[in-house]
């Protein structure tokens, strides 16, 4: 049978055959690990055709179920719309749609009503099902492929064809979808329209694909495709700003010296080719004619600031990170074709973000396991570090189903080849056992507080012996930690309260992402009761400081860029000064990572990464948020352009 013949045939029985579409499934993945499976049904009925969909799939042994039905005419035009499920591990969705001429009666949870949607108005809702994005695709091409379709029950969405990709002999059509999520997904689909790949992030912004069965193997190139294109999609072009001046004095302002934890009242810095070469009062630093001068009189200069727990899930960050002054990133855990490409692609200029610094996860195998890169035994763990450091990873991060036998061996083997170690505490370990195996950092503040004696009221007595012996013990390890206080705000904080109080900015975050973020929390007496739990976090963040252990600020994703000035503000809540929290951005996570001598402050041969903030960050850490100007080598961005670019509202 020639091999064309058999994709057809291959596609007809797994994906379902358009002309005849009876049955069909999709492969779900989350960090390239196949994690569960969409089936759907599609039958003429009197009024038309209805599809029928049961999506599914399990993450770190949360069931995720889904069903969905719509209906269409035998035009091809939507009637009807019902979803109701889980769409995280997290999130959940109940919405109906139904049309009748003009008018679409919606029903999201318990709140019903009436609107009148326009024209080709098409009932969809997010990343998944599968199934109905491709049936957006048909609909759009059948109307004329429109500039932008208005969504049911809200939003729009605007979809391009952007060309052809040949992979291993199948020609696919590559469409950048954009308005389902924050930014665009990437569709690939045969010529004839059946949806052969889909990348996306899912409801917790964490990466997520869904690949017709016959087509799997096609997913790792077509991740560094995704990771390719989008990054392109971003290029410095598409701002007015984003220009790279050989010569440039950053002068007048006040000028940050993290490392020495003062502040020059009227200040100058010298960029030449990305580097600073001087940096220091104004009155001792003539500025040479041929520089280019950016007057930062009445702001304030300092280093370009670092996320410490990063996921860059999708290329969009990129532009976020920079519009808020965030230069560097530890991107902690990601798919290894997809970073691998978006790193390269920054790094040959072909679109905007900050310097990338990968920590490749490494997971045990069973039913808590995340990604594909998995380690049972030692020699698994031996390979899977040689690969990361092959592949220009700097670290290892350890995930939580890693048998406590094996985490020794990454460590060591990490060790050996010059890679540190971080991540989570595996389940059957404690953060004293991960440290004595090799561990060097640890990610979120919990497991510190895991293996602190508590009082019966909950809290921590500081000086009882056992807790001095867990810091003291961090401190003569040189552990290094990243408490992510940020994410848990959010995940602790009551649906009662405006998430204002988190997030002054809130509202100016794309819609898609306000949608995301504002049923993030738990009902108000839920929140009452963790409320303690988490001030007895942020209390730990103190002692650690105290104790001489290095706080290094992440954000663990939440909200793009905007995370990261809170995570600082409760650095500051906790006791550390302003700046303190600002080290923790700036010069300590380069002192860890090994990097200070060309990162983490204003001095002369480091990387010219510097922002200009409206305000005095070092005696109000709020006035970190007002963030007026990014540099990066040597690169100028307006903030606000950037945030632009990916949907913020600014």
């Amino acid at each position: 049978m020639k091999k064309h013949v058999l994709v057809a045939l291959l596609t007809a029985l797994c994906c379902g055959a358009r002309a005849q579409m009876d049955t069909g499934s999709f492969v779900l993945h989350k960090f390239q690990q196949a994690i569960g499976k969409e089936s759907y049904t599609s039958e003429e009925t009197v009024g038309g055709r209805t599809y029928t969909v049961d999506f599914s799939f399990t993450d770190r042994a949360h069931k995720v179920p889904l069903k969905a039905t719509l209906t269409m005419t035998p035009a091809g035009e939507p009637l009807g719309l019902r979803i109701k499920g889980s769409t995280s591990r997290m999130t959940v969705i109940d919405d109906e749609v139904a049309l009748t001429g003009q008018t679409a009666r919606i029903k999201i949870n318990d709140s019903a009503y009436s609107t009148s949607p326009g024209p080709l108005a098409f009932p969809v809702t997010g990343y998944a099902p599968v199934i109905f994005q491709q049936l957006l695709l048909e609909y759009w091409r059948k109307h004329g492929r429109p500039a932008t379709l208005p969504l049911l029950p809200s939003g729009s969405v605007t979809i391009r064809q952007e060309g052809m990709d040949t992979i291993n002999g199948v020609v696919l059509e590559r469409y950048a979808v954009g308005g389902l999520i924050w930014g665009n997904e990437f569709v690939w689909t045969l010529p004839g329209g059946q949806l052969v790949c889909l990348v996306t992030i899912d409801a917790e912004a964490d990466k997520f694909e869904a690949t017709c069965p016959p087509y799997e193997n096609l997913l790792p190139q077509l991740l560094k495709k995704a990771a390719l294109y989008g990054v392109r999609s971003y290029p410095r072009s598409r701002i007015a700003t984003g220009r790279q001046q050989p010569n440039l004095a950053f002068s007048g302002g006040a000028m940050v010296d993290v490392g020495s934890g003062r502040t020059i009242p009227r200040a100058t810095v010298l960029v030449s080719n990305g580097l600073i070469t001087a940096a220091g009062s104004a009155d001792s630093i003539p500025i040479p004619k041929e520089y280019e001068v950016i007057h930062t009189d009445g702001k304030t200069m300092l280093p370009g600031l670092w996320d410490m727990h990063a996921h860059f899930e999708q290329v969009e960050w990129g532009p976020a990170y920079l519009g808020a002054g965030i230069t560097t990133v530890r991107d902690c855990g990601n798919e290894f074709d997809f970073i691998n490409a978006v790193q390269q692609a920054i790094d040959d200029g072909q679109g905007m973000g900050p310097h990338i610094l990968k920590a490749g996860i490494i997971d045990g195998k069973g039913t808590m396991s995340l990604g594909v890169i998995q380690a049972d035994n030692a020699a698994e763990a031996v390979a899977a570090v040689d690969r990361y450091k092959a592949a220009g990873f700097i670290q290892i991060k350890i995930y939580s189903s890693v048998k406590p036998e094996v985490v020794r061996a990454i460590c060591t083997e990490a060790h050996r080849l010059g890679l540190t170690v971080t991540g989570h505490i595996p389940e059957g370990m404690t953060l004293l056992a991960g440290v004595d195996s090799g561990m060097d950092m640890v990610n979120h503040i919990v497991y510190v507080a895991a293996v602190l004696k508590r009082q019966t009221s909950g809290g921590f007595d500081y000086t009882d012996p056992k807790n001095k012996a867990v810091f003291q013990f961090l401190k003569d390890h040189h552990t290094v930690v990243d408490p992510t206080l940020a994410i848990f705000e959010i995940a602790f904080r009551s649906l009662a309260d405006s998430i204002t109080a988190i997030e002054p900015n809130f509202y100016t975050l794309p819609p898609v992402l306000q949608a995301l973020f504002v049923n993030a929390g738990m009902d108000a007496k839920k929140a009452a009761y963790y409320k303690p739990v988490f001030q007895s976090w942020v209390g730990i963040v103190k002692v650690l400081h105290d104790y001489g252990i290095p706080i290094v600020a992440g954000t663990d994703e939440a909200l793009p860029g905007y995370s990261l000035y809170r995570e600082m503000e409760l650095y500051v809540q906790a006791g550390l000064t302003p700046m303190e929290a600002l080290q923790a951005a700036t010069i300590t996570p380069a002192r860890v990572m090994g990097m200070a001598s060309r990162s983490g402050s204003l001095s002369p041969g480091k990387d010219a990464d510097l922002i200009v903030v409206d305000g005095s960050p070092e005696n109000d850490i709020r006035q970190i948020r007002k963030v007026n100007l990014v540099c990066k080598k040597g690169v100028v961005y307006d903030p606000v352009a950037l945030h632009r670019l990916v949907g913020f509202n600014l």
